[in-house]
């Protein structure tokens, strides 16, 4: 079977030429979309994410500031932190970046984020909102990998689909976006007794559970649409007998590409489409803010 690879780097493209014309207008009005980035300690892989927005930022029109937090600040320092940003008129967006050290109650912190200013959708009230049908302020990898599968042309209203991995902030809201499409969904977990026999029934499969290889080709429904959304690094020895670490996702590529109708590589996938959706979202928190303080001024 001839697959069609879901370039995430091009699809991400189209969303970043639609913010930055976006970011344009609201410039034109007065309105500098601001997005404002928290992280505490010192992770070269949290690092490596800050450059990334950084980038995508400068190329769209979105001022970027980037406040780093020692390891020894606490909660109460990150929470007034926080708050005098929820209450600056020139902050319009805020992400508290991922993973932050275990002394610290993230959830307690991703909630006093105040939801308009939540452009990486994380808080309980944005999460909620997708119950509710209110994805604009979605979880961004959520949104992220949502949007790879409805660049298929796939029609979703029906669609079976199986996502693996329940996590909040990213299986279940992936759960929740599909059914708002009318796709019919199941979510498997660890929990599930017998993986395979549902991931050979999905027409689109997406997997989110941190395990590499987790998925093989004799798992996969010939011609399904998979969505790798796992970012793992694994050792490998090389031709020389060196040792190195690559970047792959939950799916054994070599195996399901294979089958699949269209699959996400990793990396090239899910990660960058990730980026693009958190500049969409801090475009539409600038344009909510700048709504609501003109309804105010009426």
């Amino acid at each position: 079977m001839t697959y069609k690879l879901i370039d995430g780097k091009k699809q991400a493209q189209i969303v970043k030429d639609e913010v930055k014309e976006r970011a344009n207008y609201l410039r034109g009005t007065g309105w500098q979309p601001h997005l404002v980035s928290i992280d505490v300690g010192d992770n070269p892989s949290v690092s490596l994410y800050i450059s990334n927005q950084q980038r995508a930022c400068a190329k769209t029109g979105i001022d970027f500031e980037h406040r780093h937090y020692s390891s020894t600040t606490t909660q109460e320092e990150l929470l007034a932190s926080i708050h005098s940003l929820n209450i600056d008129p020139r902050i319009t967006g805020i992400i508290l970046q991922r993973p932050i050290l275990s002394s610290l109650d993230l959830e307690g912190l991703e909630n006093a984020i105040h939801p308009i200013k939540d452009v990486e959708g994380m808080s309980s009230v944005n999460i909620g909102n997708i119950v509710y049908g209110d994805s604009s302020l979605g979880p961004c990898t959520s949104l992220a990998a949502v949007e790879l599968l409805k660049s298929t042309g796939l029609n979703l209203r029906g669609l079976e689909v199986v996502v693996v991995g329940h996590s909040e902030i990213v299986g279940k809201p992936v759960a929740l976006l599909l059914v708002e499409e009318l796709a019919t969904v199941t979510i498997c977990h660890h929990g599930t007794r017998n993986l395979a026999m549902h991931t050979r029934q999905a027409d689109a499969l997406f997997v989110a559970v941190g395990k590499p290889g987790l998925i093989t080709g004799n798992m996969v429904k010939p011609g399904a649409a998979v969505i790798d959304i796992g970012i793992n690094q694994v050792d490998i020895v090389n031709a020389d007998g060196t040792h190195s670490t690559k970047v792959v996702g939950d799916v054994d590529f070599e195996s399901v590409h294979e089958i699949a109708g269209w699959i996400t590589p990793v990396p090239g996938g899910v990660g960058p489409m990730t980026v693009a959706m958190l500049l969409r979202n801090t475009i539409v928190a600038a344009e909510r803010q700048k709504k609501l303080y003109e309804k105010n001024l009426e």
